[in-house]
């Protein structure tokens, strides 16, 4: 069998580095269009390099399912090396990059819309203006997107351990509160911990129920009904004013609303923010310069 294989593996000699990727993405997708996507290609294109790449080497990569395509023996293989590839590539990119000592060229830096709105633009405003020359791809994402490949250079993330090679700094902690409008309490009246069966609730959308203020004011609000969900702070925020229901919001948010904080007699939790990025990237200049002005600046910020 490992003969067999081997042989095969002989045959495609002349594939190319495309090619393998393209059997890695398919094999990570399940579909073409779905791997097309990932690398920028029409699904037609794809077919096409595929039914190549299977000529190539003499037998099928992908069986046809129901589920989609389902990687053969061969597949498997030939998708471990073109992994064993890329992660070569990455860290070859990774260590190029981390080399860079100009205060200059791109940083790709993710974090969730609000805290991007509300603390980095004012912060990374006063960086671009001292070092035009570095240039801030803000990429809005709630998902933690992978420092291995190199899906992003810095991240922002609220908790939690970065994991693998990443490094993480503390940035500052976010104070949070339940609130809601005057016009809203009028209508409703203050409610108490244990009840609230009167009460509609402002929440995260159902993937992120898990989150922290999310268990604490369901907990404390046991029979209030939802009424709006959204993974966006800022929407919360703007159905809260409209009286839509109460919200736990981040105090920086909501104070400038003129939205009132409801006491149910015990505090919502807060979250710490950390800054994560590739190890490989600790010597990059932009990097370092970048992280320390956020790391400096935010507290007196906030």
């Amino acid at each position: 069998m490992a003969d067999s294989i081997q042989n095969r593996l002989d045959m495609a000699q002349n594939l190319s580095w495309d090619d393998l990727r393209l059997v890695l993405a398919i094999h990570r997708e399940g579909t073409l269009s779905a791997a097309g996507k990932s690398l920028g290609l029409s699904q037609p294109t794809m077919g096409r390099r595929l039914e190549a790449a299977e000529t190539a080497f003499g037998e099928r990569l992908f069986q046809r399912t129901t589920r989609g395509l389902v990687a053969t023996g061969l597949g498997l293989v030939v998708a471990g090396h073109a992994r064993a590839m890329e992660d070569e590539v990455l860290a070859l990119t990774r260590g190029l990059s981390g080399a860079q000592q100009a205060l200059s060229g791109p940083i790709r830096v993710s974090s969730s819309e609000w805290f991007f709105n509300h603390v980095l633009m004012p912060v990374f405003e006063d960086f671009m203006a001292a070092h035009p020359q570095v240039v801030i791809e803000a990429v809005v994402d709630t998902r933690a997107l992978d420092l291995d490949r190199r899906e992003a250079d810095l991240v922002f993330r609220f908790g939690g351990s970065p994991g693998g090679n990443a490094v993480q700094r503390k940035v500052t902690s976010i104070g949070y509160g339940l609130y809601a409008s005057a016009s809203y309490l009028n209508r409703h009246g203050l409610p108490e911990a244990g009840e609230g069966g009167n009460h509609q609730l402002i929440l995260m959308d159902e993937a992120l129920g898990h989150l922290s203020d999310v268990v604490w004011v369901q907990r404390l609000l046991p029979l209030a009904q939802p009424a709006f969900r959204s993974n966006s702070r800022d929407l919360q925020a703007m159905a809260a004013a409209a009286g839509r229901g109460l919200a736990v919001l981040p105090t920086l948010i909501a104070r400038p609303m003129g939205l009132v904080p409801v006491d149910l007699g015990e505090d919502a939790p807060g979250r710490e923010v950390f800054a994560a990025y590739h190890a490989d990237l600790k010597p990059m200049a932009r990097l370092r310069a970048l992280i320390d002005h956020v790391v400096q600046t935010v507290p007196s910020h906030l």
